[in-house]
């Protein structure tokens, strides 16, 4: 299960401004003709997503010389999640809509518990990681490893 070009393009802008941000100063803004050019992204696209989270409170923007983007708040306080809701990226793993009865023609299916079990840890994940943590790579390792099956048989037997 992965983020959608939306969500990804989102998280990796963000990343190129409070990299550039944390480079130039508190005060300094960042053009998304830099930010596009720096992660290979179209600037048409960018312009949309920041559209959304300027609304959502993320970034704030000048236009003009010395024009450009800056983050709203510090880099430890925006969250990965935040981005993704700021463009409405949905962070679930199961196929049903929201309000719906279930997935198979009105019914859950058996492996719906599974699947959304897995969307409510890739949302908790994200939401334990901020933009400050992306830019200074302390991000390996902290998704953890799963218990062995016989560790996690044994737990259960508890």
């Amino acid at each position: 299960m992965r983020l959608s070009t939306r969500g990804r393009y989102a998280v990796m802008a963000m990343v190129e401004l409070a990299a550039r941000q944390q480079d130039c100063g508190e005060g300094g803004r960042v053009s998304l003709g830099e930010i596009a050019e720096a992660q290979a992204l179209s600037l048409a696209y960018l312009e949309q997503l920041f559209g959304n989270l300027r609304r959502s409170g993320l970034v704030g923007g000048a236009r003009g010389p010395g024009g450009g983007y800056r983050l709203a708040r510090p880099a430890e306080s925006i969250a990965i999640a935040d981005i993704a809701d700021a463009v409405e990226e949905p962070l679930r793993a199961t196929r049903c809509e929201e309000n719906s009865p279930g997935c198979l023609a009105g019914r859950r299916c058996l492996t719906h518990d599974l699947w959304f079990e897995l969307g409510a840890h890739l949302r908790s994940f994200l939401a334990g990681v901020t933009l400050a943590d992306v830019v200074a790579g302390r991000v390996a390792g902290r998704a953890g490893s799963p218990l062995p099956v016989a560790a996690f048989s044994a737990a259960v037997a508890d």
